[in-house]
């Protein structure tokens, strides 16, 4: 599981029982949690803070997912997961989102018709979908709002950019900076990828006084701590 720092997984974390085993990646710090218990065949959690923004995000996710490979430990699943900005009144603050399409927003060109994706530009790709049967699993589990989960380079801060990306992408619940970036890291290694986010603060102009961090992240480690039967019982296959 990826989270972009390190309050994001610490409240990953924090819905899991049992500690966590410090396990060397290249460049980066990995915390193992074993909430399956000391059965061999029971869940394992792989925790990183991938770091900020798709680049990162994905560079790091890549790296754990080549040194899983080459431990002869590949990974069944990848989530990427932290907090976000949620459209209202679709995604209100304190809401969870788990992602039905994980897509970027702003990889393209902008021309003086508008904003191309990067796929009319005839090549690339911008929308990754996770498996329909987990994402249902997850929703009922959690009780998360299903829809888009947009990534961003830059995160939304006016009216004007919101409902811009509403209209290009009407089925938009959420918007954060890594899970396109994490999304690539997994496809490459033919490996299902997952994104929930904890909403913290609307899509649009910015009002730090409205922002309720510590409510998303509490969130965050409530629905989490629903995960664990959900992620042991989905058949990967």
């Amino acid at each position: 599981m990826a989270t972009a720092v390190p309050v994001e997984r610490d409240a990953v974390a924090a819905g899991f029982a049992g500690p966590a085993e410090e396990v060397g990646v290249p460049g980066a710090r990995l915390d193992r949690l074993a909430p399956g218990g000391a059965d061999p065949a029971g869940l394992v959690v792989d925790l990183v803070a991938a770091g900020v923004g798709a680049a990162l995000a994905g560079a790091s996710v890549g790296g754990a997912l080549t040194a899983g490979a080459l431990r002869g430990e590949p990974y069944d699943l990848v989530v990427s997961a932290g907090i976000g900005g949620g459209f209202l009144p679709a995604a209100p603050l304190g809401t969870l989102v788990v992602a039905d399409a994980v897509t970027v927003a702003d990889l393209g060109a902008e021309t003086a018709d508008g904003f191309l994706p990067v796929t009319e530009l005839g090549f690339g790709s911008v929308t990754h979908r996770p498996p329909e049967s987990l994402v249902r699993a997850v929703s009922r589990a959690t009780g998360a709002r299903v829809g888009t989960v947009l990534t961003v380079s830059t995160v939304t801060g006016t009216a004007t950019r919101a409902a811009a990306l509403r209209d290009r992408h009407p089925g938009a619940l959420a918007e954060g900076m890594e899970g396109f970036g994490v999304a690539e890291a997994a496809a490459l290694h033919h490996v299902p990828v997952l994104e929930i986010r904890a909403v913290s603060n609307p899509v649009g102009p910015r009002d730090r006084d409205a922002w309720r961090i510590g409510d998303a992240l509490a969130a965050l480690t409530a629905g989490f701590g629903k995960l664990a039967p959900v992620l042991e019982s989905w058949d990967t296959a």
